[in-house]
This record gives structure tokens, sequence and C-alpha cells, in this order.
């Protein structure tokens, strides 16, 4: 029996993926697995029971990542379960933008108790007056799962789109529109777009990414739409630009005391993954990974871990997770040959400073059977799974 810690509201759909293998608890310290969504896990400590935590969307930033690596608990996230959901939301946002809905709406509530509304409306409409998106240059800053699909999306539109990505995957690549460019800097993409939608996960080297020397490159007039996280813009700088009208409107789903009620700023309330179907389509895969890692060892779509897999458990299973240094892979097959157990299949993935190897064995072993003659620097956690 594996219990299974839920953080957060997570949806029924997802919870019902599981078997009468696993119990719900609210004791994370004996929890085997964590469920999760935006509650904040950085100060959190951890027990040896953790196995594995699953984030029900794609950002990971609510979670000791690297810590986690260190402790031999994988993190796992759910790319592209809320895609079309973020996706729509964009597309709504070049709407609200170019067409001034916003601003109209709310002039609009100012009509109550007019008893010549109607007559105010068709004098007053004028001034909302606002731009079609057809034929139009879409930028987007990040081609994974969301910007894949938004790019995809604007094109059908009739925009004309051009992405960035230099780490585009050959997944991205394939699902990406072969009429869309590509271009290799911010450089050659900024000065082009008179809307650009940005969609590239929150890290250091991405924090204020869109400043003042990357807005001074833009088209003047532009507007800008991030709903992917608030650290990758500059709210100072781009207050600055929005009042010299260097940049005509901010769209974002990211709120906070310096941009609501600004003037050119569209503040959202975070609502790009807040569908009924992204939440059940989180929550169905990460709980599908949490699972497959538990009962299997098998990784997909880890953070912190390669991706690693041998299907389902028939036998025995050796699952280590370790430091990814030299000789280490033979230290695990000598420690197996030590323990006179025959190696059915093996599968070893590296993925930075971390590896998993998967050893399927004849026989049985126990935990610190291995640990005994697998005992060198650089081993962080042993399993051992049996069906």
């Amino acid at each position: 029996m594996y219990n299974i810690a839920t953080l957060n509201k997570i949806s029924p759909v997802g919870l019902g993926r599981l078997t009468d293998q696993y119990t719900i608890t609210e004791d994370i310290n004996s929890a085997n697995g964590v469920l999760v969504r935006s509650q904040d896990m950085l100060s959190m400590e951890f027990s040896q029971n953790l196995l594995a935590i699953a984030r029900a969307g794609a950002g990971v930033n609510n979670i000791p990542v690297s810590r986690c690596a260190e402790e031999g608990i994988v993190v796992f996230n759910t790319p592209g379960a809320n895609a079309n959901a973020v996706k729509e939301l964009v597309l709504a946002g070049l709407f609200l933008g170019s067409r001034n809905i916003p601003d109209a709406i709310t002039w609009s509530y100012g009509l109550v108790g007019n008893e010549d509304a109607a007559k105010a409306v068709e004098k007053g409409k004028s001034q909302f007056a606002g731009n079609e998106i057809k034929g139009k240059t879409l930028g987007v800053i990040g081609l994974g799962a969301i910007g894949v699909s938004v790019a995809n999306a604007a094109e059908k539109l009739g925009m004309k789109v051009i992405g960035n990505d230099p780490y585009m995957t050959l997944h991205a690549a394939h699902n990406l529109s072969n009429t869309i460019p590509v271009v290799h800097s911010l450089e050659e993409l900024l000065p082009n777009c008179d809307y650009i939608s940005i969609h590239v996960p929150a890290m250091d080297k991405t924090k204020g990414m869109i400043n003042k020397d990357t807005i001074a490159l833009m088209k003047d007039g532009m507007i800008f739409l991030n709903f992917s996280r608030d650290k990758l813009v500059n709210d100072e700088d781009m207050l600055v630009a929005l009042a010299s009208g260097k940049i005509k409107k901010y769209i974002t789903d990211f709120p906070n005391n310096k941009l609501v009620g600004k003037e050119g700023v569209i503040c959202i309330p975070h609502l790009g993954a807040s569908t009924e179907e992204a939440e059940d389509n989180c929550a169905v895969m990460a709980t599908e990974e949490l699972m497959d890692y538990i009962e299997s060892g098998n990784i997909t779509n880890s953070v912190n871990y390669p991706d690693c897999s041998l299907g389902s458990v028939t036998g025995t299973r050796i699952c280590v997770l370790n430091k990814n240094i030299p000789a280490m892979l033979s230290a695990v097959t000598s420690a197996v040959s030590d323990l006179n157990l025959n190696i059915n299949n093996l599968l070893n993935k590296s993925k930075g400073d971390y590896a998993c190897t998967l050893l399927d064995i004849d026989g049985t072993v126990t935990e610190a059977e291995v640990a005994s003659k697998l005992n060198v620097p650089g081993i962080i956690k042993i399993r051992i799974i049996t069906k």
C-alpha cells in the first residue's frame, strides 16, 4: 500500500486513476508520493518515505527541484496538459488588446440608468475603435507545447507568425506548422512583430529577460502578452515603455500592485490553466507519472532526472538513482554480478548532473544486499521493485 499526499485541490478525475494500492493522506511525512499544484514546497523538509513529487502543471518554481534530486526524489511536471487552455486565453488576450474590449466594457457600465444608452453608444463607440489581427505579425518566444499551440492557432487566424526558441525540441519542431519561420535570436524577432507572446520557463537566466534593453528593440506601438510567468518581465521597464507609447498594451495573467489599474495594462487573474478540462488533464497526467514511477521505477516528464522506462515489471527490478559521474554504470553492473544475479534487461540514462539505471534481473534481492555491493560515492537511492 502506498500513501499519496495531495497539496491543493487535485481534480477528482486524476485521483480517480489511483488504484486500490493507494491511500490519500494529509501527512506528508508518511507519503510515498505528492500531488501538488501551486503550494509552496520550497521550505518543506521531506522524509525518507518520499519517492516522488508530481506537479499538476508545467511550472515547478514552487518545488525545491535541486534539493529533491540530491535526496533521490523524482520531480515530475505535466507539459502540454494545459496547453489548449492557455492557448485559448492568449488568443482572447490578442482580441482584448487589439479591439480595446476591456476599456469599452468598462465605459458601457457607465451607461447604467441612462435613458438614451443606445444613442450614447453610437456617439461614443468610436473612441474604442481598434485593429484586426489578421495580417499582423505575432512573435512567439518559446516553442514548447503552449508556444507551438499559440503559433499554429494564430497562423490559422491569418496572422504572420515568427518563432524563437534556442532549445526547441524535435517534438516541438514536428508539431509546429512548417510555414512558420524560427529565428535564432531575439534580435531577429523583436523588431519585426506587432504582437509578442512569451512562453518560456522561469529560471535565473530568463528572469527579467523582457527589460528596457529588449523593449528598445521592439516595434513602436506593439502589444506584449505574458501568459507564462511574472518574473520574465521587468515591471518597471514595462510601465516606462507603456507611458512613452513604445508599447501600446501589456496583457498579463499575473497582476500585482505595480500593474493593477495602470494605463495600458490588461490584467487577467491568472486564469491560464483555470479550466475544468486543463485541471483534469494535468491531474491525470501527474497521477499516472507518479504511479508509473512508484510501481515500476519508470520516469517520464521529470525535471530533475532523465526519462527512463523499461515498461511493466514482471519479476524483480533494481532502480538506481545516482550522480552522473564516470564509471557509475560499470559499478552498478559489477555489484549485480557480485550478487550472482543475471541481468535480463538494462537501461541507463543521464540528464545533467543526475542519472538513472533500471535493471530487470532473475531471482530476488534486497536493497541492503545491493547497497552492500554498491558502496561507492555518487549513489543517491536504490529501490527494489517486485511484481
